[in-house]
């Protein structure tokens, strides 16, 4: 292929200039797209890559387990493998034509098990050794300090932040620019899951389909002035494609600032911090920058994004 149809393809792979990061732009997408292009020509299929990261990522979190320069340098090039393949699973899939919805749920997942496996990791290797400055192991403590940063910090943190980007990307594209799904969609899909198929693919489906039923309604749940927004948005102009210019570039313009701070909120700012903090032997710490900066970042972000559904939305109500 000759530079100037690789360089269109990679453009073609990026949803905006507003939600991609500069590392994805300049580094992670360019490498996915070589694998995607090396990986079109034996028809394989992007969930097989995505499978194949979740060992990649597994494999990092083995890694991180030890102490010792040798295995943290291997679980970086890991990780760092596992995330070119989570990019060019989404290219791959793009190419080829082969982008589904279960795709988009395993990716989703696909970055969960990483993570959990590396928290896990980083824990068991914490335990025996002493906390900072005194004369007491980590033992059960780390796992608690674990929990607060994966499920209270970095869960809700990541889930909202990629929330707020398919928004971004609705009102920017449309609906065929964005991935913004319902609770009440993934619901009926969980229901409609046909009786006749095999019986391991129906629970598989069923399995997907719940857990991303749930996703959904935890991101909805967190964020009611964008309800309240999008539902006046339907009553009064019957769908976001029709919604006149002047509203749309309101909700882009308080909406652009806050793209920054989603992506730091994803995948890259946190690869960055366990690579550091792991091979500088302290991995506690990354979940102190979950707990502390990260989670005034999200908060930050959550109360301005919703401040700017508020104004939007009685500015529609107040006109005649």
């Amino acid at each position: 292929m000759d530079k100037k149809g690789f360089h269109d393809l990679l453009m073609a792979s990026f949803k905006s200039e507003d939600t991609e990061e500069w590392l994805d732009v300049h580094f992670t997408r360019p490498i996915g797209l070589v694998f995607a292009l090396f990986w079109k020509k034996p028809g394989v299929h992007p969930n097989a890559i995505t499978i194949l990261s979740i060992f990649l990522g597994v494999g990092a979190a083995w890694m991180f387990l030890h102490t010792d320069i040798t295995h943290n340098v291997m679980g970086v090039i890991l990780l760092m493998f596992a995330n070119f393949c989570d990019s060019t699973d989404g290219q791959l899939a793009r190419i080829t034509g082969q982008k589904t919805l279960i795709g988009r749920m395993l990716d989703g997942f696909s970055g969960d098990v990483w993570f959990f496996a590396i928290y896990a990791a980083v824990c068991i290797r914490l335990m025996s050794q002493n906390i900072p400055g005194i004369d007491m192991k980590w033992g059960l403590a780390i796992w608690v300090l674990a929990f607060v940063a994966g499920v209270m910090c970095h869960s809700p943190q990541a889930s909202l932040s990629d929330y707020y980007r398919q928004i971004h990307l609705l009102f920017l594209k449309g609906k065929a620019g964005s991935e913004l799904d319902t609770y009440r969609q993934q619901r009926e899909n969980f229901e409609n899951v046909p009786d006749d198929i095999n019986p391991v693919m129906r629970l598989i489906s069923k399995g997907f389909y719940f857990n991303y039923a749930n996703y959904c309604h935890s991101q909805e749940k967190r964020t009611p002035e964008f309800q309240k927004l999008k539902a006046v948005i339907i009553d009064t102009y019957g769908d976001i494609e029709y919604i006149p210019a002047s509203v749309r570039n309101d909700f882009l313009n308080g909406s652009r600032p806050l793209m920054k701070y989603t992506n730091l909120l994803t995948f890259n700012l946190r690869a960055i911090c366990i690579y550091v903090t792991c091979l500088l032997n302290i991995p506690w710490v990354y979940f102190l920058i979950e707990i502390i900066p990260l989670t005034c970042l999200y908060v930050y972000m959550h109360r301005q994004h919703e401040s700017l559904c508020r104004r939007l939305f009685n500015q529609i109500k107040e006109k005649p």
